[in-house]
């Protein structure tokens, strides 16, 4: 049950408004393939397991993933990305929109192959994982320049803007500093699941969701790329204890002048800071973790759309940790549906 400064009845009330939100997901699409199978022997020609495949199947990754999780929580949602000219770009198109998302700020790059990560599975654990990918630093003028016009047209039809980056190339500073203003400028939620060396783009918006290691792997790069030294003012990048968290958050807070931060902590909860208030502690749901793959993604979309619908960001911030605490107990980046949330309610 939610704790007594939050109430059931109101955030049964929000989940139920989840269709009625509309939301543009700006990121790096992936496309996950998972293979399941067996394994009672080694190979002959090395000392590696031998897997009897039983199934395999595809499923959105990356920022994909995040459309995913919005879709099944009933949101009418865009993606914006890039995929190659290939094969798996194609079966990419065709589970988001077997999934009921919007496809049309999916461009393609010649240069590039989609990004594809392999996962064999076996006895409940993963073998190996191949991966796909020919990874930039910056995504091509061109494909910035569509981006850009595609929101230029499209953002007064949305209520909010994510921004997943997965650092593979698509979210570079020259794309953030046009859309985000924009976005900004039209009073849409604006919220961030971060790379923590792009920590420095994301200023002046509504929400960043890093965990613990990516806000310390940000402090590190921020206090590097300082050219006078002194902006960001923590001793240390260890987050180690409450403390430590504590003085990170509002220091993060206040150089990005951001509305709000939430830490995701594992384990131990979360931690939110709101411009102007207190930080927050919001104690984990997990009743056993299976799998943390895609927690991250479950919980920008479950916070934004919260938002979204007229949810305070504790509120948010709480509704999401419910989610995470569902996302855990399952195998793999899966999306939760909203009848899910709802029951983990009661």
């Amino acid at each position: 049950m939610p704790s007594e400064a939050f109430s059931v009845k109101n955030y049964k009330k929000y989940v139920n408004k989840f269709n009625k939100q509309r939301v543009l997901v700006v990121g790096d699409v992936i496309l996950d393939r998972y293979i399941i199978g067996s394994v009672s022997r080694i190979s002959p020609e090395a000392p590696v397991p031998v897997v009897l495949e039983g199934r395999s199947f595809y499923t959105p990754g990356g920022s994909a993933n995040v459309t995913h999780n919005l879709s099944s929580l009933g949101a009418q949602v865009t993606q914006i990305g890039k995929i190659g000219n290939d094969f798996e770009g194609q079966i990419l198109k065709r589970q988001l929109k077997k999934k009921g998302i919007d496809i049309k700020g999916i461009f393609v790059d010649k240069d590039v192959p989609t990004i594809t990560k392999t996962r064999v599975i076996a006895q409940r654990q993963q073998i190996v994982r191949i991966d796909k990918e020919k990874v930039e630093k910056k995504s091509s003028i061109n494909i910035n320049e569509k981006i850009l016009m595609f929101i230029q047209a499209h953002i007064d039809d949305y209520d909010a803007l994510i921004v997943s980056d997965y650092g593979k190339g698509l979210i570079n500073q020259d794309l953030i500093n046009a859309i985000c203003p924009l976005a900004r400028k039209k009073k849409k939620i604006i919220t961030i699941d971060p790379k923590d060396e792009h920590f420095g783009y994301y200023k002046k918006v509504t929400a960043i969701t890093p965990n613990r290691k990516e806000a310390e792997n940000a402090i590190r790069n921020i206090k590097i790329s300082e050219s006078e030294g002194g902006k960001l003012n923590l001793s240390s990048d260890r987050l180690e204890g409450l403390k430590d968290v504590d003085n990170a958050g509002l220091q993060l807070l206040k150089y990005l002048e951001l509305d709000s931060l939430l830490i995701t902590l594992g384990e131990h909860g979360m931690r939110l800071f709101e411009k102007g208030k207190k930080p927050f502690s919001i104690k984990t749901r997990a009743r056993e973790v299976y799998d943390v793959s895609g927690a991250g993604d479950t919980v920008i979309s479950v916070f934004t759309l919260s938002l979204a619908t007229g949810a305070s960001k504790r509120e948010a911030a709480d509704i999401s940790n419910y989610a995470a605490g569902i996302v855990v107990g399952k195998m793999g980046a899966v999306a939760i549906t909203k009848k899910e949330l709802l029951e983990s309610f009661s």
